[in-house]
């Protein structure tokens, strides 16, 4: 099937949808008329380049029909003058729509869990992890998204243990699904005297938040505690427990939410937890063995995987995946990461494109 065809059907798609959606028979079912808006949404891009790329092959037998029925000179190398430059235009759209029709992660539209975690490197690692933790709450307020701390566990000098975050927007796993990784910075400690550069080392976990129906749990599968919430300083952000902690029996799995005063919001926040972490351990089971076949150029997502490195006495940032280098480590760090994931998403389209020729 040409790429003409494709567009073709996916039109005749987007007009049923069109039509349903203006189907007085739909008005009074609210999810339906949600669903078949977000549909006619995702379709609309491919109507667009469908309609440039119909209007462009139109051109093209045009001009060609003018030089086999005209015998003016003039008028021939003008036709063949339009016919060079239409055939560029239908080369880029062609690229365009090849890039469109690639399969789409099912998990790019939905809310994202972040994880971040101090590695090795003792209090500096913790205080790195802080910065990334500031790094990507800073980009989602530049983003427009908002977000929610679900568990912050920091140490004794303002650093980072662990944290959870929720982000809600447009896309958002899209946006942070290549951030899962180990991530190394390469600074002078605040603490050291002799101004050495030391490395260290935080990694980030980035899970798609599931729906209750994508994931079941059974709840004898479950060992829950509930504890204090421990706030900044040691202190007590309750008298009461409050705080929740789930273990998922069978994979070992541990999760814990102590952000809510309420045990209730705090174990609701820590099954949402858990379920994405069970659907990001099924998800990548299945990817390790398409892995095995084709390795992506932005990584394998593995977040046992160094991916990018922070030297601050350079400005520096290098993402390892691509070898990308830039020098703008200040902006990043306080959370202009644009040109950073949009090179990752390039990268990655470059890569499934090309996969796809072969």
């Amino acid at each position: 099937m040409n790429l003409l065809e494709k567009l073709r059907r996916i039109k005749e798609r987007f007009d049923l949808v069109t039509e349903q959606l203006s189907d007085s028979a739909n008005m009074s079912d609210m999810d339906r008329i949600v669903s078949l808006s977000r549909e006619r949404s995702e379709l609309t891009p491919f109507v667009e380049a469908y309609e440039r790329y119909e209007r462009v092959c139109n051109d093209l037998i045009e001009s060609k029909s003018i030089i086999d029925k005209n015998s003016d000179p003039e008028l021939v190398e003008f036709a063949k003058f339009e016919i060079d430059s239409i055939k560029d235009q239908k080369e880029i759209l062609e690229d365009e729509i090849k890039l469109l029709l690639l399969p789409k992660d099912p998990n790019d539209t939905k809310n994202a869990i972040m994880e971040v975690r101090a590695g090795t490197g003792g209090e500096e690692a913790s205080l790195f992890a802080e910065n990334l933790f500031r790094m990507y709450t800073r980009y989602a307020e530049l983003k427009g998204w908002k977000y929610e701390i679900l568990d912050y566990t920091e140490t004794g000098l303002g650093g980072l243990k662990e944290a959870t975050i929720n982000f809600y927007g447009e896309s958002v796993f899209a946006e942070l699904k290549y951030e899962s990784g180990v991530h190394r910075v390469q600074r002078v400690p605040a603490t050291e005297a002799s101004g050495r550069v030391h490395t260290s080392a935080a990694s980030v976990a980035v899970l798609p938040e599931v729906e209750d129906v994508s994931i079941e749990i059974n709840p004898n599968d479950l060992k829950i505690d509930v504890f204090r919430s421990g706030g900044a300083g040691g202190q007590n952000v309750n008298k009461v427990e409050t705080a929740i902690r789930i273990t998922h029996l069978p994979t070992g799995l541990v999760v814990q939410c102590q952000d809510e005063r309420s045990q209730h919001k705090n174990r609701d926040k820590a099954m949402k937890v858990l379920k994405s972490r069970l659907y990001d351990l099924e998800s990548s089971k299945q990817n390790s063995q398409i892995a095995s076949q084709r390795k992506s150029m932005v990584g394998s997502g593995d977040r046992s995987e160094k991916i990018r490195t922070y030297n601050f006495p350079q400005n520096r940032v290098t993402d390892h995946r691509i070898g990308l280098t830039l020098y703008n480590l200040s902006d990043i760090i306080n959370g202009d990461l644009n040109e950073l994931i949009e090179q990752l998403k390039i990268a990655d389209r470059t890569e499934k494109l090309r996969s796809e020729m072969n």
